[in-house]
């Protein structure tokens, strides 16, 4: 009898225990970013508010959805962005990760997400994130290698940019930048005489930019992100380069560098990018209300711009699927099922290696004269297909891709 009762009462907590479980729809999301370093305003606090809006326009909070947002700094260094990632997972039950820019924390994270099984929304720029370093729970959402090689290094080889010379940051974004910049060049005629790497977050590049200069390149490619980029841009100007006939490529250029250098530093400056706040009637919109609520009134970038809309996919992917599985693979995988297609990139599916295949566009920076408000700094030049700006998949190198 005591014996029945028992079996009774613990059959009873399975059965309202199932349904609980079935509808659980707790999520938490991590936001491992750049708070303080060169990095920080093309993601740091901005990607935090990028992400909140997405779940704001998500609509699941209305749905009786708790999802709540953390965020660190990774500081720039893979040892730190792995202990902040396995905290999170293990103690404090993240389920997604996002944003890690710098391409050398985001492939150490990656790692750490797949052992997990979390998810991994990454904007670091690396195209091995999806290539030989892919797994079935990163995504790779704005912006990789392979596209700013493209888009810039074929464009401007073409154009009678010959001969290059790079300036490149001494980690894994600048070593894949330059190898996969250098086969596009080769391939349309042109040719690479020389690297120079420098280290990160450097505020003096008077000895790169001599080198470059002596060179005698054409283009000279600039490697680098954020306020390495800033800080070379500015230094070339005091040297005179563009002036003495050579053409200044930043290979990873945002809104936020132009900004903060001005029209008239960066003027001229050729580039890629996925999105650009003054698009479009959708993108302006959305500009705005970022505007509103971003640290120092910033434009959205690129990056912020994909971690908005990939978390909004990811949210779209959970409701789908009903509730919080919490198996990183199997949302992926929803991820990649699902059409991905959203105001600021439009009909941008997820590949079979993790990349979306986002359009691009080839912009250059406005003079002075021809910028009529504050961030009205770029146009755009050429409009790049998504099939075009992402490695082949015939070569790619991600182990799980069906060739």
């Amino acid at each position: 009898m005591r014996t029945s009762m028992w079996s009774a009462i613990v059959l009873g907590g399975m059965l309202t225990t199932a349904p609980a479980l079935a509808q659980d729809k707790n999520v938490k999301i991590g936001v491992l970013t750049d708070m303080s370093s060169l990095l920080s305003d093309i993601t740091g606090p901005n990607s935090v508010v990028a992400t909140k809006m997405a779940i704001e326009d998500s609509g699941l909070l209305e749905k009786g959805w708790n999802i709540e947002v953390t965020s660190a700094d990774h500081q720039n260094k893979p040892d730190i962005g792995v202990s902040i990632a396995r905290k999170w997972f293990e103690v404090e039950k993240v389920d997604v990760i996002s944003d890690t820019p710098n391409s050398g924390v985001a492939i150490a994270v990656t790692n750490v997400v797949k052992d997990k099984n979390g998810v991994h929304l990454n904007v670091a720029a690396t195209a091995d994130i999806t290539g030989k370093a892919c797994t079935p729970n990163t995504l790779s959402i704005a912006v990789d290698t392979y596209m700013l090689a493209y888009g810039t290094g074929k464009a401007l080889t073409k154009l009678g940019g010959d001969t290059w010379f790079f300036l490149a940051a001494d980690y894994v974004f600048g070593r894949t930048l330059v190898r996969d910049a250098t086969e596009i060049i080769q391939e349309n005629g042109g040719k690479v005489l020389g690297t120079v790497s420098h280290p990160l977050n450097t505020t003096d590049f008077s000895s790169f930019l001599l080198q470059a200069q002596a060179s005698k390149a054409k283009i000279i490619g600039l490697g680098s992100a954020g306020g390495d980029t800033a800080n070379a841009i500015s230094q070339a100007s005091e040297f005179g380069i563009v002036q003495g006939g050579q053409k200044l490529a930043a290979m990873l250029f945002f809104i936020n560098d132009a900004h903060a250098l001005g029209a008239a530093k960066a003027q001229g400056l050729t580039f890629t990018n996925s999105f650009y706040w003054d698009a479009n009637d959708d993108t302006r919109a959305f500009a705005t209300r970022f505007q509103d609520r971003a640290n120092k009134r910033q434009m959205p970038s690129m990056a912020q711009a994909g971690l908005y809309a990939s978390t909004l996919h990811y949210l779209k992917a959970l409701e789908t699927i009903g509730s919080n599985p919490h198996d990183g693979a199997k949302v992926v995988a929803k991820m990649k099922e699902l059409p991905a297609i959203d105001k600021l990139f439009g009909d941008a599916p997820f590949r079979a290696d993790g990349r979306r295949m986002v359009k691009a566009y080839l912009y250059e920076v406005k003079k002075p004269e021809e910028s009529k408000s504050e961030w009205d700094l770029f146009k755009k030049v050429a409009d790049i297909p998504a099939e075009e700006a992402a490695v082949p998949l015939s070569k790619s190198e991600c182990p799980f891709v069906k060739k």
